[in-house]
């Protein structure tokens, strides 16, 4: 693998996330911030065109996941009705 992959966003409003970016093996998942509600990292095996939850957070948290197949791609953020106030900066990165 070549380069960083990386999206990072500040997110203050429901229904947002991070670009999407493509992982593949280890990668990094940093929430942090002043917020309340519930982030929740998801996935597509299409392109983007279906989205499927992998985990949820509801306070920061500096973490890892691992993604064995190749062409997955990974957003982060509040889905609709999840946020409740502040700015929660979220970052995937590889």
């Amino acid at each position: 693998m070549t380069g960083i992959r990386l999206a990072t966003r500040s997110i203050e409003t429901n229904n947002t996330f991070t670009d999407r970016v493509q992982m593949v093996g280890y990668f990094n998942i940093s929430i942090s911030g002043t917020w309340v509600g519930v982030v929740t990292c998801q996935r597509s095996f299409d392109k983007g065109s279906t989205w499927h939850d992998v985990n949820s957070w509801d306070s920061d948290t500096q973490e890892y996941g691992f993604e064995p197949e190749r062409g997955v791609w990974y957003i982060a953020g509040f889905k609709d009705g999840d946020y409740a106030n502040g700015t929660a900066i979220v970052r995937l990165s590889q």
